[in-house]
């Protein structure tokens, strides 16, 4: 039944409509993140506010709406590919690349999700700060010493998944993802939004260790917290105006995705 509805056309179509949300998604964190730099923002550059930016638009609730029914779509074509495989690779190389591909296809599944109960929270008008959410967990998880280890663990494993989005980008091998030939344009988007991504995906894992190490729970504050971190730094506001610029390079990327990915 899974692999029956992972062919479904609509399902494929608003599977797809996942990507050009997503890709919404990052091209506001991005703007926030310039503006920021630039100090003519308020709120932070993170997943929630800019959920927040695209309710309060024309048309944003609906668009919501059918990000929540797209991530969560996408989500259950991740976890068909754990149960079936991916129908992109009907014939891995090898029992161990299979195995790697299907915990890659649980971890988005995950993800996915994930954006689909944030995008529904913020469909029916709910505004809460994944920043604070952040900081409440880790101040509750650093007072016991199993709590301390997760942390840490947890951290490594973010540091890892950005590590692996810069490699991606570097190595290009994105372009597995993608079905026909591909132009340089979209060669282009994918290496620099990749790397530009795991970029900051690594700083939030980075942030994680050091409010750990410094019992600061406040520290660790997530996408937000990485950019005005890379903003504090020496020429930190072009450094953020460029990491702002990746993560809309990202989001474009994530629109070439929604015409072009294996599926």
């Amino acid at each position: 039944m899974a692999g029956r509805l992972a062919q479904n056309s609509i399902f494929e179509r608003f599977a797809r409509a996942g990507f050009v949300v997503s890709g919404i998604v990052h091209l506001i964190i991005g703007y926030i993140a310039i503006r920021i730099a630039l100090g003519g923002a308020a709120g932070t550059a993170d997943q929630s506010w800019a959920m927040t930016e695209l309710a309060s638009k024309p048309g944003g609730i609906v668009g919501l709406w059918v990000g929540v029914v797209a991530f969560l779509l996408m989500a259950l074509w991740r976890l068909a590919e754990v149960a079936l495989g991916s129908s992109s690779k009907p014939q891995a190389d090898s029992k161990k690349s299979e195995a790697i591909d299907r915990v890659k296809a649980f971890a988005l599944a995950v993800v996915y999700f994930a954006f689909a109960v944030s995008a529904f929270g913020f469909a029916r008008g709910r505004d809460t700060s994944s920043s604070g959410q952040s900081a409440g967990i880790t101040a509750r998880l650093m007072h016991t010493t199993a709590g301390t280890i997760a942390l840490i663990a947890g951290a490594l494993i973010i540091i890892a998944i950005g590590g692996y989005h810069a490699y991606k980008g570097v190595s290009q091998n994105f372009l597995e993802d993608l079905e026909g030939t591909t132009s340089d344009l979209v060669r282009r988007l994918g290496t620099v939004g990749y790397i530009a991504k795991g970029l900051a995906i690594a700083a939030i894992g980075l942030l994680v260790i050091l409010a750990v190490s410094r019992s600061e729970p406040d520290k660790a504050v997530g996408l937000d917290g990485a950019f005005k971190t890379v903003g504090a730094q020496p020429y930190g506001v072009a450094l953020l105006v460029v990491s702002g610029l990746g993560i809309i390079t990202y989001g474009l990327y994530s629109f070439a995705m929604a015409r072009y990915a294996k599926m």
